[in-house]
C-alpha cells in the first residue's frame, strides 16, 4: 500500500467581504494523497479547488484545519512543492535551457549540474530540439512543457498544476495529457492537479476528489480502479476500457447535481 505524503484535514477557507461578512469557499474538506500517485480536484466552478491548490502551495492560509506535508504542517511556499499555473510563465529573455536552469541557479546549484538536469527535464517533456529556442518562437503547449520542465527540475516532491492546460486546443490538450503519463511514470513526483474537464479527469487519475458546488465539500473520494495498475500512455486505449464511460457518466450527473444545488 502507498506510503500517505499529504493529509488535508478538515480545511475551510473564508475570504473577508465588504461590510465584514465572510465570504465561505470551503468548508471542512478532508482527504489524503498518496506518494507517487496522481490526484484530481475535481467540481463545478466555485467549489473551491485552485483555493485548495494554492493553500496547499502555501500561497494561501487556510481559516481552519491543517494541511501536513510529511507529518510536517505547511506553513508557506516551499521548494518540496512547485506549481505550474494555467498562463504560460516562461521567461522570453532566456532560451528554454537557461528557463529550465533558472530556478536552480536561484537554489545555488553549480552550473554542470543545472545543465545536466536541465537537459535531462527538457528531455522528458520532448524539447531537447528546442533547447536553444527561445519561448517566444514555442507554441503555447511548447511553452507548457518548459514550465513543467522547469518546476521538476527543482525536484519538488508534489507538482501543484492549476488547470495547466485550459488555454490550449483539443489536439495539443490531448498530447499534453499524455506527457503527463510519461511524467507520472517516470519523474517520481506527486502530482496534485486541478481541473473542470471530466475526461481528463479520468484518463489522469489515480484518485478524484470530487467537490460540491459553493462552498466546496467534500462530496466523493473517487479511485478510477477499472484502470491497470501500470499507467496507459494512449488516451484511446484508456476512453476504451471498460468502466470508463460509467463513471464519465456518473461523474456527469453529479456535476449536474451540484450545477442545479446552486
Amino acid at each position: 500500500m502507498a506510503e500517505v505524503l499529504l493529509h488535508i484535514e478538515q480545511l475551510s477557507k473564508s475570504f473577508p467581504m465588504p461590510g465584514g461578512r465572510l465570504l465561505t469557499a470551503v468548508e471542512n474538506v478532508s482527504f489524503t494523497v498518496e506518494t507517487g500517485s496522481v490526484c484530481v480536484l475535481l467540481g463545478p466552478s466555485g467549489s473551491g479547488k485552485s483555493t485548495i491548490l494554492r493553500i496547499i502551495a502555501g500561497l494561501e492560509t487556510q481559516t481552519a484545519g491543517a494541511v501536513r506535508l510529511r507529518g510536517r504542517p505547511i506553513a508557506g511556499p516551499g521548494r518540496d512543492r512547485g506549481m505550474v499555473f494555467q498562463a504560460y510563465t516562461s521567461f522570453d529573455w532566456l532560451p528554454v535551457g537557461k528557463n529550465v536552469e533558472f530556478g536552480m541557479k536561484i537554489n545555488g546549484v553549480p552550473a554542470r549540474e543545472r545543465r545536466e538536469r536541465a537537459a535531462r527535464f527538457v528531455d522528458l517533456v520532448g524539447l531537447t530540439k528546442f533547447i536553444d529556442a527561445y519561448p517566444s518562437r514555442l507554441s503555447g503547449g511548447m511553452r507548457q512543457r518548459v514550465a513543467i520542465a522547469r518546476t521538476l527540475a527543482n525536484a519538488p516532491e508534489v507538482l501543484l498544476m492549476d488547470e495547466p492546460f485550459g488555454a490550449l486546443d483539443a489536439e495539443t490538450r490531448w498530447q499534453m495529457q499524455e506527457l503527463m503519463v510519461d511524467i507520472a511514470r517516470d519523474s517520481g513526483a506527486t502530482i496534485i492537479m486541478v481541473t473542470h474537464d471530466i475526461e481528463e479527469a479520468i484518463f489522469l487519475a489515480d484518485k478524484i476528489v470530487f467537490l460540491s458546488s459553493h462552498p466546496g465539500r467534500l462530496r466523493e473520494v473517487i479511485v478510477p480502479d477499472f484502470k491497470p495498475a501500470e499507467r496507459i500512455r494512449n488516451k484511446e486505449r484508456v476512453l476504451e476500457l471498460p468502466g470508463f464511460g460509467q463513471l464519465e457518466r456518473k461523474i456527469m450527473r453529479m456535476m449536474r447535481e451540484e450545477g442545479e444545488r446552486v
